[in-house]
């Protein structure tokens, strides 16, 4: 399938959809949606109209109704769909933050201590403001534990930007 471009906008909205939808598996409301994005309902539905005719959505009549992502919106999102992902926990001051799928963990500036950032492409919503402690990990293979501070965000693509204050992997032989 050829990549659809869609604008910040249609990527803001597919993703919340999507994200809601993992929640529930029900079809989503659009209240729902502009309630999650910060956007009138009536634009929604107009955002909608679009990314039903890019066959990334589906419409679901009825009281119940609302709208469904189709397979083509996690590949346009460049969303994995595992059956059995791996577990990265996240925290969140401590805490850990429930319905989060860490999908990428991307170093960036690493040869420049006082640069140092992650960003942590994740599915799901975590109300995570800048300054806000995050700790990612263990990963599966490398057991990589990362301690940081929210850095800015990325809503559009679902990314957390941390400034890395620790990092830590076990010295002994990964499993791979």
């Amino acid at each position: 399938m050829s990549s659809i471009e869609l604008t910040p906008s249609q990527k803001k909205i597919l993703r919340a959809l999507t994200n809601l939808h993992k929640e529930s598996e029900d079809a989503i409301k659009g209240e729902d949606i502009a309630e999650q994005v910060d956007r009138n309902p009536g634009t929604i539905r107009n955002q909608m109209q679009s990314l039903k005719a890019l066959q990334l959505v589906e419409g679901v009549p009825g009281p119940k109704g609302g709208y469904k992502p189709t397979a083509a919106a996690f590949e346009a999102l460049e969303i994995q769909q595992m059956d059995d992902p791996a577990s990265v926990p996240l925290e969140h001051e401590g805490e850990p933050v429930e319905g989060i799928i860490v999908e990428e963990i991307d170093l960036s500036s690493v040869h420049h201590p006082e640069l140092c950032r992650a960003e942590i492409h994740m599915q799901g919503t975590a109300d995570i403001q800048e300054g806000d402690s995050v700790t990612v990990g263990p990963t599966p293979l490398s057991k990589l534990v990362i301690e940081g501070t929210l850095d800015g965000r990325d809503d559009t693509n679902n990314i957390l930007i941390l400034r890395i204050d620790d990092m830590t992997a076990p010295a002994e032989e990964p499993n791979h």
